[in-house]
């Protein structure tokens, strides 16, 4: 049947909306582009300068005051965003990477990522991850206070093999190396089953500590297979990802059993609960330690996307966290290719 003249003509015009808007994309990421290469020229001018003629602080207060004579009404050439520019260059001209990564994202978020990020490997992952997922200033910020790049580095998952490379990246920011649960009040001979409904009980900061994508589905999610009833303690959904994500909670040192367990689950969830149009389901055991050599072979041959993370009731993260971390040489390893 042929298709209307009303229908045609719609599909003509959204079409058509769609270059528009595409056009008018491409034609910001220039004029951002275009922005970034002056601030960097003006604050590599000004360092040079200095340098040259011995000038101190006022060079930049008069540079400041001459420019807005010059450009009335034009934002931009206040004395603070000129040291900005200024720091701007000093902090990126030693790096071969994040001078080509610089016009790749808005002045703003530079400012974010220069203020609080100090290592170079750190704002690279940050302006890459800014490119590849389109953040906003605010989910920047929340990503940076949330330590996304040490979760990214430090999580153990097996992420790399299974799971398509399209969302690999995004789920290993989902799960995290240790979660802090420092709001539970519960004894000191606690069980799992009194931290499931602890848990509950702060649903709210519970998903607010899990991450902002997540919504809750359910506690001891009753799956069937075989005429037998199993439970999954927690089934969460993730908005993002738009995968099922089955928590098992273990108030003991992580076991290797816990990860065939698991693998169990999600198979069950992929085979009977999964929609069409959603991605495979994704498991995250909770312990309360674990040795990482024994999580890293017990998920080596797992075919299931999984992650072993621990937990704290009072939050001790960000000291410990730093041993660990890789070599110089592993991060850059970890962050090649991951945006061509």
């Amino acid at each position: 049947m042929r298709m209307t003249h009303q229908k045609a003509y719609h599909k003509f015009l959204e079409q058509i909306k769609e270059r528009i808007y595409q056009s008018q994309y491409e034609a910001l990421k220039q004029v951002n582009k275009e922005l970034i290469q002056l601030y960097w020229f003006i604050g590599k001018n000004i360092v040079q300068r200095q340098q040259e003629y011995s000038w101190g602080k006022s060079v930049v207060e008069n540079l400041a005051l001459d420019l807005q004579n010059e450009f009335p009404g034009v934002r931009g050439y206040s004395v603070q965003n000129l040291w900005y520019m200024r720091q701007f260059y000093v902090e990126y001209e030693g790096n071969e990477n994040l001078q080509l990564l610089v016009g790749e994202i808005s002045w703003s978020k530079h400012l974010v990522i220069i203020s609080k990020c100090k290592k170079d490997q750190e704002r690279e992952f940050y302006i890459k991850m800014v490119k590849k997922y389109g953040w906003t200033k605010n989910v920047l910020i929340h990503q940076v206070e949330g330590k996304a790049y040490e979760r990214f580095l430090m999580n153990q998952t097996n992420f790399d093999s299974s799971l398509e490379e399209k969302y690999r990246h995004q789920a290993k920011l989902a799960v995290k190396d240790s979660y802090s649960f420092d709001f539970l009040e519960m004894s000191e001979d606690y069980g799992e089953r009194e931290m499931e409904l602890g848990l509950i009980k702060n649903i709210r900061k519970f998903l607010m500590e899990m991450g902002g994508d997540f919504a809750f589905m359910g506690n001891q999610y009753r799956l069937e297979v075989g005429e037998e009833e199993f439970y999954v303690d927690l089934l969460l959904y993730h908005r993002r990802l738009k995968s099922l994500i089955a928590i098992e909670l273990k108030t003991t040192k992580f076991k290797p059993e816990y990860a065939g367990k698991m693998q169990f689950y999600l198979t069950a969830l992929n085979e009977t609960k999964r929609t069409e149009d959603e991605n495979p389901s994704i498991g995250i055991i909770i312990c309360k330690e674990k040795n990482r050599t024994t999580v890293e072979y017990a998920l080596k041959d797992m075919n299931s996307p999984m992650g072993v993370a621990s937990y704290t009731i009072k939050e001790k993260l960000p000291e410990s966290m730093k041993e660990l971390l890789p070599s110089p040489e592993e991060i850059t390893k970890s962050l090649e290719g991951f945006i061509d």
